[in-house]
C-alpha cells in the first residue's frame, strides 16, 4: 500500500529547514521521518503530500487506496498496531490533530473518513526545530531498537577505552574506531556503516553517527548528538543534530542545534547556546514573523541548506540562518541572517542565484551527487517568494 507522508499542519513550523524538503525528510534520531516510517510499516512505495513548489522533486501520491500519515513523531507499540489496523474511511487523531488515515487519494478529501478514533496515550511530537534535539536522546533509542534488533555488532577494537554495557553499542559493518573512549553509561551509541571515528576521540552517548560519516582526530561529542550520512565533525558539539552531508570539521563549539544538508562550518566557527543572563532563549519564527520564546535555556543555531560560515565566526545564542547564505563579515551577525545573504548582515546584498548553483553544483559533486533542474527550481523559488 502508498504510504502517503503529509507535512500540511507542521511545514511552516519547521523552516528554515523545510524550505528544501517536506517534513518526512527531516532527521533525528538515527534516520529520517520517513526512513522511519518505511522500516516500520515494512514498506517503500512512498509518496508526499507536501508545498507545491517541492513536488517536483518529492513524488506525489498516485490515485490509489493509501496510508495517509502526518510522521513526525514517535509511536508506541500500540499505536503502530492500531494505524496497521485501520481500515479505508477510518483515522486516528492526536489533540485534535489527524496524524494518520486509510483514504483513497482519487479525489482527495478528508471527507471521506467515517470514523475518527482519538489517541489517548501521550506521544513524542515534533513540531518545531528545536523539538529535533530536545527529543533527539528518545529518537536515538527508539531507532536503536529499530536497526539492531536480531543484528550482530562489530567487535570494538582493543584500542580503545570502553565504559558502560556493550549492548548499547552498535558497530556497522566497514565501521573503523581506534584508540578513542566510549561512553554508553549515558546512552546509546550507534556508528554506522563505513563510518570513522578517528584516533583520540571521546564519545559520549546517546550519539548515532551514519553511513560514510567521521568523527575527525580529536573529536569531544556529547549527547545526544546525530550526524547524517557523509558528513564529517571534529571540535566539540553537544546535542546537535546534522541532516547530512555537512561538515563542521575543525575546532570550535556548537551546542543545541540543527544543521542542514550541503552547510560548512568554517574553522573555529562557535555557536553559543546559553545566554549570559542565563534566560530563555528566543528564536526567530517564520509563521509568526517575530522572534518567539523557545521555553529553553539551551538552544543554539538553526541553519537552512546550502549555508556556509567563515572561519572565527561567532554565532550568538539562538542564531537562525536561511538558506544559501554565506557568513564572513567581522563581529556577531544578527540573530536572523536571511535566505541568500551575502556577508550575514541584514543590508547585505543577496548571493546571486547562478553563483549560489554554482557553489552547491561544486560542493554536491565533492559527494558525486548532482545538483539537478529539480534542486535549481527550488532554490530559485525560495530566492524569489521569501
Amino acid at each position: 500500500m502508498q504510504l502517503v507522508f503529509s507535512d500540511a499542519q507542521y511545514w511552516e513550523d519547521f523552516l528554515p529547514l523545510s524550505f528544501t524538503r517536506p517534513v518526512a525528510e527531516m532527521r533525528c534520531g538515527i534516520l529520517t521521518f520517513s526512513e522511519r516510517w518505511q522500516k516500520i510499516l515494512d514498506n517503500t512505495e512512498i509518496s508526499y503530500f507536501t508545498e507545491n513548489y517541492l513536488q517536483a522533486k518529492f513524488k506525489n501520491p498516485k490515485d490509489v487506496e493509501s496510508l495517509f500519515l502526518v510522521t513526525n513523531f514517535l509511536p508506541t507499540e500500540k499505536v503502530t498496531q492500531q494505524i496497521k489496523d485501520l481500515d479505508l474511511g477510518e483515522a486516528l487523531v492526536y489533540e485534535d490533530e489527524l496524524i494518520a488515515a486509510r483514504i483513497n487519494m482519487k479525489g482527495f478529501s478528508l471527507n471521506q473518513i467515517e470514523k475518527m478514533t482519538d489517541i489517548k496515550e501521550e506521544l513524542i511530537f515534533f513540531k518545531k526545530p528545536t523539538d529535533l534535539f530536545t527529543y533527539n536522546d528518545k529518537a536515538i533509542d527508539f531507532d536503536f531498537e529499530l536497526l539492531t534488533k536480531d543484528k550482530i555488532s562489530q567487535e570494538l577494537s582493543s584500542t580503545n577505552g570502553f565504559l558502560g554495557d556493550k549492548k548499547d553499542l552498535f558497530i556497522e559493518e566497514g565501521a573503523q574506531i581506534e584508540f578513542s573512549t566510549i561512553n554508553t553509561k549515558t546512552g546509546k551509541i550507534y556508528i554506522g556503516k563505513n563510518a570513522e571515528v578517528m584516533e583520540g576521540c571521546h564519545l559520549r552517548g546517546p550519539i548515532a553517527l551514519c553511513e560514510v560519516s567521521k568523527f575527525n582526530l580529536g573529536a569531544k561529542i556529547y549527547g545526544a548528538t546525530t550526524v547524517g550520512p557523509h558528513s564529517k565533525v571534529g571540535g566539540e558539539v553537544n546535542n546537535i543534530i546534522i541532516f547530512g552531508y555537512s561538515n563542521k570539521g575543525h575546532d570550535g563549539f556548537v551546542g543545541n542545534s540543527v544543521i542542514g544538508e550541503w552547510c560548512n562550518l568554517g574553522a573555529d566557527t562557535n555557536s553559543s547556546n546559553l545566554k549570559n543572563n542565563y534566560a530563555n532563549v528566543k528564536l526567530w519564527n517564520y509563521r509568526t514573523k517575530h522572534f518567539e520564546d523557545t521555553g529553553l535555556q539551551f538552544a543554539g543555531l538553526i541553519m537552512g541548506d546550502h549555508s556556509k560560515t567563515a572561519i572565527n565566526t561567532q554565532l550568538n545564542t539562538g542564531t537562525v540562518i536561511g538558506v544559501a547564505s554565506n557568513v564572513f563579515r567581522a563581529g556577531f551577525p544578527p540573530n536572523l541572517i536571511e535566505n541568500f545573504s551575502w556577508g550575514g548582515f541584514k543590508d547585505d546584498e543577496k548571493f546571486k542565484l547562478d553563483k549560489a548553483y554554482e557553489v552547491a553544483e561544486k560542493v554536491m559533486a565533492r559527494r558525486k551527487m548532482p545538483l539537478t533542474d529539480e534542486d535549481k527550481a527550488i532554490l530559485k523559488h525560495i530566492f524569489t517568494e521569501y
